[in-house]
């Protein structure tokens, strides 16, 4: 049975993943992370996709090739998400550890073309989809005022927690590190 895709009205949050484990953590545990002191204003969106970098090699960098649906948020101490790395420099510093669903990959990948350094960028479930480049997720003119409008009723929703369902053991994690996904997976 094939994973359900982004409507054409949902809320899209494109994120920068910065390494392929990044994107093991969120495909194995559910989660990813966004530091509190650079995070977007709005952090309840309806899907999460992910921008890849340099870092996912040749085949794979400079584009968005997965998203997952949001299931909820909470704000936590990086500590709290590495707990095999206590004295990390930004170990005290506060992250949104966002839940989520299963990971999809899009029907075709959204190439960067010349646009490659980003952090966020809000888009809509149809422009996912239609998008064949980074550019094409821009939301212009009418459907701008839609999506702002958007932004701010979600702004104005109560704070929605989510915990996880009990702690990751760090061997799980260490293995995420030492086992990143090979070409093709």
């Amino acid at each position: 049975m094939a994973q359900p895709l982004p409507r054409p009205a949902d809320l899209v949050l494109v994120a920068f993943l910065p390494q392929p484990r990044d994107l093991e953590i969120a495909r194995v545990l559910g989660w990813y992370r966004i530091p509190l002191a650079t995070a977007p204003k709005v952090i309840g969106v309806d899907w999460l996709a992910f921008y890849q970098p340099a870092a996912f090699g040749e085949a794979h960098r400079w584009r968005v090739e997965w998203a997952a649906p949001v299931e909820g948020y909470e704000l936590v101490r990086r500590r709290e998400l590495f707990r095999d790395e206590p004295n990390h420099p930004r170990a005290e510093e506060e992250y949104y550890k966002v839940q989520l669903g299963p990971l999809v990959r899009l029907p075709r990948p959204i190439l960067a073309g010349r646009w490659r350094r980003f952090t966020f960028l809000y888009t809509t479930g149809e422009r996912l989809l239609a998008a064949e480049t980074l550019h094409d997720l821009v939301v212009r003119d009418d459907e701008r005022r839609l999506l702002w409008q958007a932004l701010r009723e979600r702004a104005e929703r109560p704070y929605r927690a989510q915990t996880t369902q009990g702690e990751v053991p760090p061997e799980i994690l260490a293995w995420l590190l030492l086992n990143p996904p090979r070409e093709g997976e």
